[in-house]
């Protein structure tokens, strides 16, 4: 058997305690499999003294990570800080540029810096490992990484963030409002109290910035994914897909066209006959569309300290392996640069509804907007509201506003919201129209 491989890691939260655990628990099997023992040689954290599940006593404590990162007593640096600037990343060019093996969960991380770190990873001849980074407990990166090599992938997508999985099915399954399902998710702790970074759908563009570099052999471009998040999805909107047969679920996906790579964040109605309609609360789930190997979906925890834990130490197992791979499946110098897709026709159409107030002219007028716009119409649902508003009629010039749901065929983004603008300029509708795309899976 090799020298014991030795680990600095860096972050002790959820995840680094559970990663301890593993160790702790499987070390002799994990000797067994990989022919070298896997040791701690050190650990960092903001407080020392925190009450924590496990005795970290008999490990060397470093006040600050970087001296960690740059130990001798380290072969592997694993960060489990998180943050896309700061402690987190000054560790980890650190632990690079002393030709330390990297293992990181930090998806904001490497969606920011993950080239720079890669080259510097590829110069020092050591590892850049990050299954963890994306969908937790699921192996989407040794997937695009190791078993799909053989393919060109055309598509990648998927259920990225388990807080808005969760309330977007809890809204579904109970018929709850919005407010009402977040707050239940911040009291279990699927939610932090400041929510934003979820719900607007930020975290879902991060790993989706990771797996569209992966996929596609291009450098990382964040700043280029169309961010959407679920904060606007109501009830109305539940209750309306469901008649449609349809679910709401937030999407994260990228597309190669021929004009460049298209990568989206939003809101997303998914036919109930599809199975990633299926994946329901804090379960997430990635798809690859590849020319060989079709259409593959995983599905499973996509956040939690034990699954998280899991996809660390498989890094770090690899590592003691002596698997070495590009960080990100390509080597750095053959990534190419990022080359944002032209406007087209979305495939699968859009979802629309209306508050339009019951008066004349007011179904024409919005009809003549979408015609303008080169907008087709595959149906449109209206329902009138069991009683008119306080102080309305249900009908004349100041009738009751009623819920209309529109589908339109094929079209482009841009026409799309030129037409609901507007139609909201017309003044005929009582609030800001609600789109919704539909994804052909």
């Amino acid at each position: 058997m090799s020298k014991a491989l030795k680990l600095g890691v860096a972050g002790l939260g959820t995840v680094g305690i559970d990663a301890l655990k593993l160790i702790a628990l499987h070390g002799e099997r994990f000797a067994s499999r990989t022919g070298c023992a896997v040791e701690i040689g050190g650990v960092s954290a903001r407080n020392r003294r925190k009450n924590r599940e496990i005795d970290i006593s008999p490990y060397e404590w470093f006040d600050d990570p970087v001296a960690l990162a740059e130990s001798q007593d380290i072969d592997v640096f694993v960060e489990l800080i998180g943050g896309e600037d700061g402690v987190a990343k000054a560790s980890v060019e650190a632990a690079l540029k002393a030709g330390k093996h990297v293992v990181t969960a930090n998806k904001a991380l490497l969606a920011h810096h993950g080239i720079e770190l890669a080259r510097l990873a590829d110069a020092k001849g050591v590892a850049l490992s990050f299954e963890a980074a994306v969908a937790g407990g699921i192996p989407a990166i040794k997937t695009i990484r190791e078993s799909l090599l053989a393919n060109n992938i055309t598509r990648v997508y998927g259920i990225l963030n388990g807080t808005c999985n969760y309330i977007l099915t809890q809204m579904q399954k109970e018929g709850r409002a919005f407010d009402e399902v977040l707050q239940e998710a911040q009291d279990a702790g699927y939610a932090e109290a400041d929510p934003t970074f979820d719900i607007g759908g930020y975290d879902t563009a991060h790993k989706l910035a990771i797996l569209t570099t992966l996929a596609f052999g291009v450098e990382t471009s964040i700043d280029t994914v169309y961010v959407e998040g679920i904060e606007s999805i109501s009830l109305a909107d539940i209750e309306a897909a469901d008649d449609l047969g349809y679910r709401i679920k937030l999407l994260g996906v990228a597309l190669l066209t021929e004009s460049g790579i298209e990568q989206r964040v939003h809101p997303t109605m998914v036919p109930k006959n599809t199975a990633i309609a299926e994946v329901d609360g804090v379960t997430n789930c990635v798809a690859f569309d590849g020319n060989f190997v079709g259409d593959i979906l995983l599905i499973g925890p996509g956040a939690g300290g034990g699954p998280t834990a899991s996809a660390v130490i498989s890094d770090v197992l690899d590592i003691a392996k002596g698997r070495i791979s590009p960080p990100f499946a390509w080597r750095t110098e053959d990534l190419k640069p990022y080359e944002r897709a032209r406007m087209r026709s979305h495939e699968g159409g859009y979802y629309i509804r209306l508050k339009v107030f019951d008066r004349t002219g007011a179904f024409a007028a919005i009809a003549g907007r979408m015609a303008e716009h080169g907008i087709s119409l595959e149906s449109i649902v209206q329902r009138r509201p069991a009683a008119a508003l306080p102080g309305l009629d249900a009908r004349g010039d100041d009738g009751a506003p009623l819920p209309v749901v529109m589908i339109t065929h094929e079209t482009t983004e841009a026409a799309i919201r030129a037409a609901l603008k507007a139609i909201e300029d017309e003044g005929n509708v009582q609030e800001r129209p609600r789109m919704i795309r539909i994804e052909k899976l």
